[in-house]
């Protein structure tokens, strides 16, 4: 019998072997990139030094971890990651679906596909630029914004001091910079529909929005939930370009900016303390990958077939 299955996967093999080829690259990349680098999970259980390297150095069991959630700010940076994440994902999906919709009511492909290109160009920007665009709009003594706001007889603002309008401005501009390019997942999936369900649909009379609802929502409804789960996955980590450099690195926005990956990086470079930085990376992790599990679980309860395993 082991003979047989052995015999039977060689033959599967060779019959999809133009297959295989094609996803081997793409194999390679996980294995290098991705499953490569787990062994490096063992610093977060070590006293690391770098002479020693990861197998030499001393053992440090939990105290990593003791360090990070022993600290002050430890509830702090885990509720300002999870609320920020939790925003961008519930807007940046609902304004991806939407741009989504939009283009695709564009008949003119070549003015679809100039608005969609302008749409992906933010993606492509650098935060280290795009934090000098918001400088200049933002910046208390000269920037943009105030002046504006002195001339419709509002107080000015002096915004990296002032924390309260952060949480806003700091969706407002992921979205601008990454509604453009989800969109274009959505986008396949809508022009992928059969269009003789919109000609049905027509002939009955149902107007745009009914389309929608009762057409194009639920077709996409599968990628659009398992985007949302592997968004899930990496609630536990923040866009450290959005929060190190859109804030201007100020410390009074701290309470309501700060979130894991800026406090580790910046713990590191006080501390060099590689092993807790370590710790923080396998802890966002086992939690990405928990909820990972936990929202396939409930989509698979709620609906079988759209679970993504």
């Amino acid at each position: 019998m082991q003979m047989i299955s052995i015999t039977s996967v060689v033959k599967r093999m060779k019959k999809n072997s133009p297959l295989m080829t094609m996803a081997l690259p793409g194999v390679l990349f996980l294995l290098a990139f991705s499953y490569g680098p787990m062994f490096g999970i063992l610093i977060a259980f070590k006293n690391y030094n770098y002479e020693q390297g990861i197998i030499g150095s001393e053992w440090a069991g939990l105290r990593n971890f003791e360090f990070l959630f022993s600290s002050g700010a430890a509830w702090s940076i885990t509720r300002n990651t999870l609320f920020y994440n939790s925003l961008f994902i519930i807007s940046g999906t609902i304004m991806a679906i939407a741009l989504a919709l939009l283009l695709n009511e564009i008949s003119n492909k070549l003015f679809r596909g100039v608005l969609q290109s302008s749409y992906i160009i933010p993606y492509f920007i650098s935060w280290v630029v795009v934090s000098s665009f918001t400088y200049a709009l933002f910046n208390a003594q000269n920037g943009l914004l105030n002046p504006i706001l002195e001339s419709m007889n509002l107080r000015p603002v002096d915004w990296y001091t002032d924390g309260t309008y952060w949480p806003f401005i700091l969706v407002i501009i992921s979205a601008w910079k990454g509604v453009g390019f989800n969109s274009i997942i959505y986008l396949a999936s809508i022009l992928g529909i059969n269009r003789e369900y919109y000609e049905a649909a027509d002939i009955d009379g149902a107007n745009k929005w009914r389309q929608v609802f009762y057409i194009t929502l639920p077709h996409i409804r599968p990628v659009v939930i398992i985007l949302t789960i592997l968004a899930i996955g990496k609630i536990f980590y923040a866009d450290f370009g959005l929060f190190y450099f859109l804030t201007n690195q100020s410390g009074l926005l701290l309470p309501v900016t700060d979130v894991i990956d800026t406090y580790v990086f910046r713990t590191l470079q006080v501390t060099g303390d590689v092993g807790m930085a370590s710790a923080a990376g396998f802890y966002q992790s086992v939690v990405g990958f928990t909820l990972v599990l936990l929202a396939n679980y409930a989509v698979r309860k709620l609906d079988n077939e759209n679970a993504l395993f």
